[in-house]
């Protein structure tokens, strides 16, 4: 029953998109972006092919789209897709989401840039709008990637550690804003540095009632003027390396992202801290041809200074946005359900194309966290893994939907419905 609303979702999908990825016109117009209009009036002009005398008997009965897609296909197109899907932290949810992906310039080697606006509301009354960017101007002389977010949060809250007890948690809410950029200057192909800057705003964190099962402990571990709500912001260098063939689903080419940065109360942030983090990835066909493809991430967050509670790493991040570089980590382990101010996590994916516009996947992955690095044992290492399929919506631009389901540590398991590749 919990996989009904993500198959209907790409139902009312694969119809649009086969039709867009149409070569011949007619199919050209995408069902959800035309409206018809009244036939013109035929001409004296001769029809091609046809014998003079039969030109209007033969002559095709024609209609004018109004596209609200460009001709171009380099140019963006703003079609609302509905969404419907189910995760462990949401229930049901529903909502609207624009996917534009297009190319400065005429140059093709040049990599499109994407942007996602994702609306939607859940069935435990969780509401979400988030707009995530990645951009590479023409001849990717600068390079632009963040996102602005609202989010009003309800999920179960475990506590702070790497051995927190899956039966002892507190059912809170919050509402968040954040607003994340990164702005890059090309140094040489593929690398970039600039300048990184974070804003996160945090509302009034409320216990919620009505779940026989929470209790207030864990909601009471977070200090009262954090529960108050409070704001961070911090700026810092970033470094970029990024040789991957498509940003949307890599086939092959590495992915490197640094970036350190100062919270301080001369940025408006409430708390002082410093965080340091990397993101690596790897990607590789296999079996000589891009039908197999193996993908590999390494991820460390690291703080020191004074971390409020909702900045630590989080292990089961869905929601980290551009955080994590819009990565999905831990999938399977309920969101947050690790949390401290030291993460590290590593995962692999075989990606097999099937058939048609349906690909397949197995992923697996380990992480742990720490209150600092010299903690880390193996015997606190955690664990995740499972499998899904991916839609092709787009095959020119390789976007996929996804549906994983996942189990990990802690008597987690899940399934997720998200636009693009995990990572």
């Amino acid at each position: 029953m919990r996989f009904i609303y993500p198959l209907l979702a790409l139902s009312v999908l694969a119809t649009p998109a086969a039709l867009a990825q149409s070569t011949t016109p007619e199919a050209a117009a995408p069902l959800l972006a035309s409206a018809e209009l009244p036939a013109q009036p035929a001409t004296d002009e001769p029809t091609t092919g046809a014998p003079l005398g039969l030109n209007r008997a033969l002559a095709p009965t024609t209609t004018a789209k109004a596209k609200l897609t460009p001709d171009d296909p380099d140019k963006p197109s703003f079609i609302p897709v509905p969404i419907a899907f189910y995760q462990q932290e949401t229930g049901f949810a529903g909502g609207v989401a624009i996917l534009p992906v297009w190319r400065f310039g005429t140059d093709t080697t040049v990599r499109k840039s994407n942007a996602r606006l994702i609306a939607w509301i859940s069935q435990k009354k969780q509401t979400t709008v988030q707009l995530t960017h990645t951009i590479f101007t023409k001849d990717e002389k600068f390079f632009f990637s963040g996102e602005l977010s609202y989010f009003d949060l309800a999920f179960q809250y475990f506590g702070r550690g790497n051995d927190t007890d899956k039966d002892v948690y507190s059912n809170i809410q919050y509402p968040l804003w954040v607003f994340d950029e990164k702005a890059l200057v090309k140094v040489k192909p593929n690398l970039f540095v600039g300048l990184r800057y974070r804003l996160t705003d945090l509302g009034t964190v409320k216990l919620k009632d009505g779940d026989e099962d929470s209790t207030p402990g864990s909601y009471e571990s977070i200090p009262a003027e954090q529960r108050a709500g409070y704001t961070t912001s911090g700026v810092g260098p970033a470094i970029l390396y990024d040789g991957r063939d498509n940003v949307l689903a890599t086939y092959r080419g590495n992915f490197v992202d640094a970036h350190v940065l100062f919270a301080g109360k001369g940025l408006g942030s409430d708390y002082n801290f410093t965080r340091y983090m990397v993101d690596a990835r790897h990607f590789n066909p296999l079996f000589g041809s891009n039908n197999t493809i193996l993908a590999l991430q390494f991820l460390g967050q690291y703080h020191t200074g004074d971390v409020p509670f909702r900045e630590w790493g989080g292990m089961g991040a869905t929601l980290g946005g551009s955080l994590y570089n819009n990565a999905y980590l831990m999938r399977g382990i309920y969101e947050g359900r690790y949390r401290d101010r030291q993460f590290t996590t590593a995962q692999a994916e075989i990606r097999q194309k099937l058939f048609w516009r349906i690909d397949g996947a197995l992923f697996g992955a380990v992480g742990e966290v720490a209150p600092n690095i010299d903690d880390y044992t193996f015997d606190g290492l955690r664990y995740a893994g499972g499998g899904g399929i991916r839609f092709r919506f787009n095959r020119r631009d390789r976007l996929n939907i996804r549906l994983d389901y996942g189990v990990g540590s802690g008597g987690n398991s899940g399934i997720i419905f998200a636009v693009g590749e995990a990572f």
